[in-house]
């Protein structure tokens, strides 16, 4: 149990609740398409975002009961492996670092806890598992993991060149909402875009955030970041201005999508979440950040995804 506790935390696995939540949305966003649940809404709807996809074609063959089940089992394993393959490949490669920065020393590596070859064969299997499951999930998912794989391992180079890594991590977890749509449904609409856009500037926003507490080491081990290249207080204004298109992403969402009084109130909690996380970290003073950081986006995250699940239950 140790071991397995041990590689939890080197996967900081408890941050699974930041991206989970909106592969979830993702997903029944997929399953409010298909025929058995979406019949009544559709037959019925005059206008909404199912109308802008394909419909025809998987209106043919829609899922039964037992291949939703496990379609969502294979989505839960996509998620987990691929964040653990990431996470493992950043604690593997920033390993010299951590060692050096007194806030990280006690991570796993090099802490002695868990050897570097070790990390790195973790991460090796993960993707391997995940791309094996891609396999199963369907054949535009298979086709697309490596390029998902390149996005969210490349994430853990960036800091060596370049200040913008914060958009790159952003990036690498907006894939869960589009992903599990794509799973269920295999192809593209705007809606689940929308959402991982939301993803996109809303992780974005509180990486920088977080990484104000090692301006200083980055400097001077010559990294790169927003707080490095800004200082504190422009890169708490280029935050704010991320996590505002964030706000304006589930917004814009949630009118394209027709959704009513449930979704609203998600929106509503999510955006107070961001407000609230600004409220409490300022340049001069960074002891509320891991606040900031789990606590109110932990929030966000989970609440919102509560009531787009319920909308999406109660009318699509």
């Amino acid at each position: 149990m140790s071991t397995v506790k041990n590689y939890l935390s080197l996967i900081k696995f408890s941050h699974t609740i930041f991206a989970m939540p909106f592969a979830m949305i993702g997903f029944f966003l997929g399953l409010s398409y298909n025929p058995i649940f979406a019949f009544n809404y559709l037959s019925t709807s005059k206008s909404g975002w199912h109308t802008t996809i394909g419909m025809n074609n998987y209106y043919s063959m829609p899922l039964s009961g037992t291949a939703i089940i496990i379609k969502f089992i294979l989505v839960l394993i996509c998620m987990i492996t691929a964040r653990s393959a990431a996470m493992a490949f950043n604690r593997y490669l920033d390993r010299n670092f951590d060692a050096k920065n007194p806030r990280t020393a006690i991570r796993e590596i090099p802490a002695g806890i868990i050897s570097a070859n070790s990390a790195l064969l973790f991460t090796i299997l993960s993707c391997i598992l995940f791309l094996i499951t891609c396999f199963f999930v369907n054949t535009l998912c298979l086709a697309l993991a490596p390029v998902a794989l390149f996005v969210i391992l490349f994430y853990s180079y960036t800091k060596r060149f370049t200040a913008l890594c914060h958009l790159v991590l952003g990036l690498g977890l907006s894939l869960a909402p589009i992903g599990a749509y794509l799973a269920v449904t295999g192809e593209f609409a705007l809606l689940p875009v929308l959402f991982s856009f939301t993803v996109l500037f809303w992780v974005s926003g509180f990486d920088i955030i977080y990484a104000l507490q090692d301006e200083d080491f980055d400097k001077s081990q010559q990294l790169h970041s927003i707080p490095a290249a800004l200082g504190k207080a422009r890169a708490l204004r280029v935050s704010e201005l991320l996590h505002l298109l964030a706000a304006a992403c589930v917004i814009t969402a949630g009118v394209y999508g027709h959704f009513s009084l449930s979704y609203w109130i998600g929106v509503g909690v999510f955006i107070g979440m961001l407000i609230y996380q600004h409220s409490i970290v300022k340049p001069t003073d960074l002891r509320r950040v891991n606040i900031a950081f789990m606590t109110a986006n932990g929030i966000a995250s989970v609440v919102f995804a509560v009531f787009v699940l319920l909308d999406i239950f109660i009318h699509h």
